[in-house]
């Protein structure tokens, strides 16, 4: 029988799993989904590429590097032998899952009836895990059914159209063949403006932190992790999101103790809310006035135009006029 293939989420988890004496060949899957253009009608390798300019400018990575990276984890799946078994390990959040669906939908598209696919998925951050703590998850591996894949093929695609009405309409759907997907979806769309100051929901708790006396901006990262129930969003994500309010016109931040946001040492930097980051976290101005979004969520991508805002009482979406 060939090598088990194991496919998990990141280089911490892949490392823990090695030492845990996992046998069989290790993928970390390596991509910040929620962050930046997903579009559908793309092959695995144009998405790649696409994905590969994307992180390089927005996490100040090499290329090359990044290129590199997915060109391995791509190959491994497209030389795949009907007969590896294949064991997916991930977490509850969305960062995980997110990864997971585009996984299982490739799966659902290029895998023979007869492929052993098997998933890992629970409510424990891998990455954090002694090796005997991640080796002892085994006990929770389950064959994929055909009821999974075809829920992922259907959530995969919503995330990547280019409205995200479909996505939304997930909230009404049976999900529980994916038991974490109801709640991936959910914060997903609190990741769109806000109805009124049309902040996110991690905006408005990076500003409500700050807000509250918390200036160092690691340790408002470190509160920021505290506020969510299932944490996904990396340093620089967040370290992106505080840029933007402090290059904006007018800024909602101001920094002491430099001019830039410097990671990871932040060298005695503190954040304060400015006047108009006050009045925007009050709702008594709103953000996008100021700045017009342009940023990716999946296939939709929010600029002046196609504005979709978040109402979170009744769970609703609504596209802004103009």
């Amino acid at each position: 029988m060939a090598a088990t293939l194991h496919i998990t989420n990141g280089d911490s988890a892949a490392s823990i799993m090695r030492r845990a004496g996992i046998s069989g060949r290790i993928v970390p899957w390596r991509d910040v989904l929620h962050d930046g253009p997903v579009p559908s009608g793309l092959t695995l390798g144009e998405l790649s590429a696409l994905r590969t300019k994307f992180l390089a400018e927005a996490f100040d990575a090499d290329p090359m590097n990044i290129e590199r990276s997915f060109v391995e984890r791509n190959d491994h799946l497209e030389s795949l032998h009907h007969a590896t078994p294949v064991v997916l390990w991930f977490e509850h959040d969305l960062y995980d899952q997110l990864q997971l669906l585009q996984i299982l939908h490739w799966f659902s598209l290029h895998a023979s009836e007869n492929h052993a696919l098997s998933l890992v998925c629970t409510d424990h951050y891998l990455g954090t895990l002694t090796p005997r703590q991640l080796a002892a998850l085994h006990k929770h591996e389950r064959p994929v059914s055909t009821q999974q894949l075809h829920l992922a093929q259907r959530a995969w695609s919503a995330f990547c159209r280019n409205t995200p009405l479909a996505w939304h309409a997930l909230l009404d759907t049976d999900t529980r063949a994916l038991p974490f997907l109801e709640g991936t979806v959910l914060r997903l769309l609190e990741e769109y403006p806000a109805t009124g100051n049309g902040l996110t929901r991690t905006e408005r708790q990076a500003l409500e932190i700050i807000s509250s006396g918390v200036r160092s901006p690691g340790k408002v990262f470190a509160r920021n992790q505290q506020c969510e129930e299932r944490v996904f969003m990396g340093d620089w994500s967040f370290w992106n999101i505080l840029r933007r309010f402090l290059g904006a016109s007018p800024p909602l931040l101001e920094l002491y103790g430099g001019k830039l946001l410097d990671p990871p040492a932040f060298k005695n930097q503190l954040l304060s809310l400015t006047t108009v980051g006050e009045d925007i976290l009050r709702g008594t101005r709103d953000w996008l006035a100021i700045e017009a979004p342009n940023r990716w969520i999946g296939g939709v991508h929010l600029q002046r135009g196609n504005t979709w805002r978040w109402e979170a009482e009744h769970r609703s979406l609504e596209k802004a006029p103009g």
